[in-house]
């Protein structure tokens, strides 16, 4: 994944003739979201549990989604058929610049998912479960380190992954025109779970905390007028 956008979408395993190759891009790019937030549904859940066999099914579901979503981004950066235009592709120090941000916002990812419980992120919590013959006890509600800031900084950050590329192209549009707005959309499904999963805790954290975008304080406002 990382690989694949550094270099705009333009490099991959992908072979579908064009214009064809728009519809296959298009629904590679759909079955992530698609999967991603069904499984996390109540139907989609049971479901999880159903793919292993026996009776650790439910134990194992974490973990079984993670291995899906990694099949799907898999599927999805590998099988890409690129459409071989170049729109732009920085250089010079404007290229380290944007390879900084770039990594920049794969560490953000990596804290954020560290700050919700990385063995959930990781799929994790199954493995371990299992191993210790104990149901998964799934982390608290996060409201530390980035999630002081924000209440999606995963979202965010992978976002901010789509738009600091040193290479343009189409592709890599398409891609982040469409996944950043999975990234705006899909937390507001997932905040209406923790809402009846923590009730007035997770509306006191709401009103507190903003969405996506970190609030000036006001005396932080106040010290940068007077400036």
């Amino acid at each position: 994944m990382i690989t694949a956008m550094f270099f705009g979408m333009s490099r991959s395993l992908g072979a579908v003739p064009w214009p064809f190759a728009i519809v296959t891009n298009a629904l590679l790019i759909l079955q992530f979201p698609l999967a991603h937030s069904w499984f996390l549904t109540r139907r989609g859940g049971q479901t999880l549990t159903r793919l292993i066999p026996g009776p650790n099914g439910t134990t194992l579901a974490t973990t079984t989604y993670a291995i899906i979503a990694s099949a799907q981004l898999l599927a999805l950066f590998a099988l890409w058929t690129p459409s071989g235009v170049i729109w732009w592709e920085a250089e010079g120090v404007v290229f380290w610049i944007i390879c900084t941000a770039h990594a920049s916002a794969w560490l953000m990812l990596i804290k954020a998912s560290f700050d919700a419980g990385a063995e959930v992120q990781l799929g994790a919590l199954g493995w371990m479960s299992l191993a210790a013959k104990v149901k998964p006890v799934f982390p608290d509600m996060p409201t530390t380190g980035l999630f002081r800031v924000i209440r999606q900084p995963i979202y965010v950050a992978f976002a901010l992954t789509l738009w600091t590329v040193p290479v343009w192209t189409p592709d890599q549009l398409a891609l982040a025109l469409s996944f950043t707005a999975y990234c705006l959309l899909a937390p507001l499904l997932k905040e209406r779970r923790f809402t009846s999963r923590y009730g007035h805790r997770f509306i006191r954290y709401r009103e507190q905390v903003p969405y996506a975008i970190p609030r000036v304080r006001k005396g932080q406002r106040d010290k940068e007028h007077n400036a």
